[in-house]
């Protein structure tokens, strides 16, 4: 398992060691004794799935403390290219993003830990996505940005008029209007 920093501090991109033969392939997705011996540990208790079309754009969604996540994100149909932006008020990087394609085929994870808005958007005809996550859904704690935030100026490698969004996320405030909790 490679465990690479990003260019904002505490995002990793993971990428496991891949045993393939004439069968398939097989892989370890997770391992916490080896994030444990690179510092880094966090306690999943909650996993989810979804799956979405071409040009859906989920978030950016983030849950506010005291029940914040951390998430580890994986497709296993498909690509994406998983965002996760900075909102922690005191991060010499508050405002900047990290983003990543993850696909079936390249098996890289990306681990987003809270204080971060999270997205991404479907590159590939459908896309399955599970993650894991430090804490359970809480809606009462339901952050989000608006995908679309010019002073992010994300881009999330959909055509405009490709792009599915919901109404919910289409509502969501700029990262100047926020009170971030982070």
């Amino acid at each position: 398992m490679q465990i690479t920093p990003t260019k904002i501090s505490d995002v990793y991109i993971i990428t496991p060691r891949i045993f393939q033969d004439e069968r398939g392939y097989f892989f370890e997705s997770y391992n916490k004794q080896k994030l444990d011996l690179e510092h880094i540990s966090y306690t999943f208790v909650q996993d989810n799935e979804s799956k979405s079309s071409y040009g859906v754009i989920r978030g950016l969604h983030f849950q506010k403390p005291p029940h914040a996540q951390t998430k580890l994100l994986r497709v296993v149909h498909g690509a994406i290219l998983d965002v996760a932006v900075d909102i922690r008020t005191n991060s010499p990087t508050f405002g900047k993003y990290v983003s990543v394609e993850l696909t079936a085929e390249n098996h890289k994870q990306l681990l987003i830990p809270a204080g971060f808005a999270h997205g991404f958007s479907v590159l590939s005809e459908t896309a399955t996505v599970q993650y894991k996550c430090t804490d359970y859904y809480h809606p009462e704690t339901e952050g989000g940005l608006i995908y679309n935030d010019p002073t992010i100026n994300i881009d999330w490698k959909i055509p405009t008029e490709n792009a599915i969004v919901s109404s919910k996320d289409t509502q969501q405030p700029k990262l100047a209007d926020i009170n971030s909790p982070f």
